[in-house]
């Protein structure tokens, strides 16, 4: 009884006075209001559908009345299988009206209009339903949300995954998946999948799902920042977003669909809105806050940000207005101590489609089957203005085709015609270990142009399949090594490069070409002519290959005299650069780790980086964290972050 007389006594305590007033804790707090996060259906969104079929779908009532959809678990496969053909092929109307808006824009800069006409040049090509619209066809994505009325046998992902597989099997698609057989060992699945599915329940009798196919430049865009307070208010916001816009670059193929989620109440939410935000999935929120904390879609902000993007210059891929189509903001409820901010974006390959299933019949969002009807009516040669297009003969020898780059300015069109050499990741590592290993390069990197892509399955009668260029900022690394040799001389890709390789073309004389991202299938149609394996055929997709183009579609980006196009753009990403520089370099660890012990020894360290030994003692004094006398993965990411002279070092060694 005392220890009970003590608790009321101390309840009684916590309930006086207060700032003056005699108020109880419980006074405090709001009344109970649920309030939905995420009210899909605040503001109506018109979709069109067309109905695939009624069978497998049947509706019953039970003897209480209660409304139940029973689906049958082959519906789910022949829908995910039609959705993933469709989006691949296909693109919503409002995507390709966007593309015909810039071709009418008198603000709209030579450049923004010849891609976005060579865009819908592609989705004309690409709606036959024989070449997918970009060579990577992506990792597919299903959000199902099922209402508690519908019924199955449990079993939706398994189903769903196999029209997937069927999709991306039966079809002429690429397998981007990788398996972990053990921590460093992968084997691609040779299926793409498996697919990330996320099921969901709601109330009702309906299904509905969002399919989507996100390729990797496009999903290597999205970033999450951990901000603070101080970031929401205008101008510290401002700031900010210009910062992380300008940081996107162009290796993603804009125009982008861009989104940006403030706030969330985790991490993993923030990103997942701004996935669902590029995908106009959010369209039907809110679009003002309330007290009970529901997301909602900030549409003045979206207007400020896509003007900011539209002044920055960038353009659609080489200058212009039009690095954004457009924006969606989604402001979302926080920890007073968090402050998430994600971006991310949905590239030229615009590729997701609604779905649902009812009463009715199963539904598939319409797409567009006709993107024809969006080309101009004007003709084609007065959308092209912004100077000549000078022609380049790849047959001539590479030195007289150097020199004749060396007249011409960055963003200079060019039209490519005669053999390239195909090489991405995995064959510049193994040509690199050649180079390590005391032998010259392959005879091809010096004769000619070095193109990174990799195709897509190859119709039948048909030179090649989806065609397109890789981000080329992944194969850096290599460049001055390469062209010291004479090799990749001539390089083509997508995306601004690092200050390496302008430094490197500068030094050897060398030039980066960029290709238009976003345009796989047509470059397949129309310039890429014939297609064989040159060496390396083992490595499948990775394998070299030797293509003849006609009129292949180019910019000059990098130029031998350190001109780089988007240098501009790139002064304000500087410090980021640094930040990732391990990332961009870790082939040197693996380069200077004969043994493979996953460690660098003094004699290691040595002879990789072109020191004395006892300078490298030094090094291994400094940066041996754990004192095991060797350097380890992480303490070498510490030693060529916090050291400017050893990264100059590193580079010199990895070019001896």
């Amino acid at each position: 009884m005392a220890a009970i007389r003590s608790f009321t006594s101390c309840h009684r305590a916590l309930s006086v006075r207060i700032s003056g007033s005699h108020r109880s804790f419980a006074a405090l707090a709001a009344p109970f209001n649920y309030e939905k996060l995420f009210d899909y259906d605040a503001n109506p969104v018109d979709t069109k559908f067309r109905k695939l079929t009624s069978d497998g779908v049947s509706a019953t009532t039970t003897a209480c009345g209660k409304k139940l959809l029973q689906v049958e678990q082959p519906v789910l496969e022949e829908l995910s299988r039609s959705a993933i053909i469709d989006i691949q092929h296909l693109f919503r109307p409002a995507h390709l009206n966007q593309l015909r808006k810039i071709l009418m824009d008198p603000e709209a800069s030579s450049n923004d209009r010849f891609v976005a006409l060579e865009l819908l040049k592609n989705a004309c090509v690409s709606a036959g339903k024989v070449m997918p619209s970009c060579q990577d066809t992506g990792t597919a994505t299903v959000l199902a949300s099922r209402g508690g009325n519908v019924l199955t046998d449990g079993n939706d992902e398994e189903y769903i995954s196999k029209g997937i597989y069927r999709a991306y099997t039966e079809g002429y698609l690429r397998y981007s998946q990788v398996a972990p057989l053990s921590m460093f060992r992968e084997a691609n699945t040779r299926t793409n999948l498996p697919a990330q599915i996320d099921m969901m329940t709601k109330p009702g009798d309906k299904y509905e799902l969002l399919y989507v196919a996100k390729g990797g430049g496009s999903a290597n865009k999205t970033q999450l920042l951990q901000k603070t307070k101080s970031t929401l208010n205008e101008k510290a916001f401002v700031e900010f977003v210009k910062e992380q816009i300008t940081n996107l670059g162009t290796a993603a193929c804009p125009p982008y669909h861009l989104a940006l989620c403030v706030g969330g109440l985790s991490a993993e939410q923030n990103l997942k809105t701004v996935k669902l935000a590029s995908c106009k999935y959010l369209d039907g929120l809110p679009t003002v806050g309330s007290k009970g904390g529901r997301g909602f879609r900030d549409v003045e902000w979206e207007a400020k940000i896509q003007d900011i993007a539209h002044e920055l210059g960038i353009g659609a891929q080489y200058g212009g207005k039009y690095f954004v189509h457009d924006v969606r903001v989604i402001r979302l409820p926080r920890h007073g101590a968090s402050c998430p901010i994600g971006i991310g974006v949905s590239c030229s390959a615009d590729r997701q489609a609604k779905a649902k299933i009812t009463e009715e019949g199963v539904f598939l969002e319409e797409l567009e089957t006709e993107p024809a009807k969006y080309l101009p009516d004007i003709k084609e040669s007065s959308l092209e203005g912004g100077g000549d297009i000078v022609k380049i003969d790849l047959n001539n020898p590479m030195e007289d085709n150097l020199k004749l780059l060396d007249r011409y300015p960055v963003a200079t069109r060019l039209s490519l015609t005669g053999t390239i050499i195909v090489a991405r990741d995995i064959a510049h590592a193994q040509i690199q270990a050649m180079i390590d290993e005391g032998k010259d390069l392959p005879e091809y990197m010096k004769k000619y142009p070095v193109y990174y892509a990799g195709p897509a399955k190859t119709p039948a009668g048909m030179p090649s399949g989806s065609f397109g260029p890789t981000t080329a900022g992944r194969m850096d690394t290599y460049v001055d090594a390469f062209q010291e040799r004479r090799g990749s001389m001539i390089m083509i890709g997508k995306g601004n490069r690092s200050a390496q390789v302008t430094t490197a073309c500068k030094k050897h004389g060398g030039f980066y070409l960029g290709s238009i991202g976003g345009v796989a299938a047509t470059l397949s149609q129309k310039s890429i002519k014939k297609v064989e394996v040159l060496d390396m055929e083992d490595l499948g997709m990775e394998a070299v290959w030797k293509i003849e183009v006609e009129e292949f579609p180019a910019f000059v980006v990098v130029d031998n005299k350190g001109n780089d196009f988007f240098k501009k753009w790139a002064k304000e990403a500087a410090e980021a650069e640094h930040d990732s520089f391990f990332d961009e370099t870790k082939d040197f660890f693996y380069g200077l780790d004969k043994d493979s012990s996953g460690s660098l020894s003094l004699e290691e360290i040595a002879a990789g980086l072109g020191i004395t030994i006892d300078q490298a003692r030094g090094l291994l004094e400094k940066f041996d964290v754990d004192r095991d006398g060797v350097i380890d993965i992480m303490e070498f990411e510490l030693m060529i972050l916090k050291n400017a002279n050893m990264r100059d070092s590193l580079l010199r060694g990895m070019d001896a």
